[in-house]
């Protein structure tokens, strides 16, 4: 993925909120991005979804003082703590946030609107209840940096062996969207976040996008089964890392404020 998950922009900035380094209106603006509204549903003590300003402000009051981040894929339940509806919901979605301080989790539902050449994203969070435990698989910072560098080098040799390159227009023109969106000065973390986890998270999405690309490059020069299934086998591990290191990043406030460091 090339932009952040909708989970990442929630919890990154829904955590500069919480700790006053932005202001809600920023906060939501940020959140919301190119999609066209965000409700939260489920709320307690709303009978109707609300909007992303009142719904952490809300969540607030509630004694959450924190957001992780959750990117779940099957077998592998990164960030979940259960319960298991909880968990089954998040997978579907791959994606969920986890609040800290207080037993909830949201996981969004995406829905397009809008006639055909002007469609646009409207997402729906759902609140539903979560267990109090340390969320799986996730990696220090520290740990995710080392994994990700080690990922990225195995990885890239194999694929180097197998003839498998991100070549041709497409992916020319998402290298080029990369680079362009790093030009800009992307908002990669909101404030609060060390430098450290801004370097980690922009190193998963760009291992993330080569991953991609080599998924989506055809056949490349692995034109035999058993070569294709060398591809994947290569590439599954370091996605998985990714994705790891991503929840690494977006956690790192959270999980410093949790041992009592910030």
């Amino acid at each position: 993925m090339l932009s952040e998950p909708r989970s990442g922009r929630l919890a990154a900035w829904g955590n500069a909120l919480l700790a006053g380094l932005v202001s809600p209106d920023d906060a939501v603006l940020a959140i919301v991005g190119e999609d066209a509204v965000h409700r939260v549903e489920g709320l307690p003590g709303e009978s109707a979804p609300v909007g992303l300003t009142l719904a952490l402000g809300r969540l607030r009051t509630l004694g959450v003082t924190g957001l992780r981040v959750a990117l779940p894929a099957p077998g592998h339940p990164l960030g979940l703590s259960g319960p298991p509806e909880f968990n089954a919901r998040a997978l579907e979605a791959e994606e969920a946030v986890v609040c800290f301080g207080a037993a909830f989790g949201l996981v969004p539902e995406v829905y397009e609107a809008g006639p055909a050449g002007d469609v646009h994203a409207e997402v729906v969070w759902h609140v539903l209840p979560v267990r109090e435990a340390p969320p799986a698989d996730v990696p220090s910072l520290g740990e995710a940096e080392r994994e990700l560098a080690e990922a990225l080098r195995e990885a890239t040799e194999v694929l180097s062996k197998l003839d498998v390159t991100g070549s041709g227009p497409v992916a020319e023109a998402a290298i080029d969207a990369y680079r362009a969106r790093a030009e800009r000065g992307r908002e990669v973390l909101a404030p609060g976040y060390p430098p450290r986890a801004v370097r980690v998270l922009e190193l998963a999405q760009r291992v993330t996008l080569l991953v991609s690309l080599a998924y989506g490059n055809g056949h490349g020069g692995a034109v035999s089964a058993g070569e294709m299934a060398a591809r994947s086998e290569a590439l599954r591990p370091v996605e998985r890392t990714a994705r790891r290191a991503q929840v690494a990043a977006y956690n790192s406030i959270v999980e410093e404020r949790e041992r009592g460091t910030r």
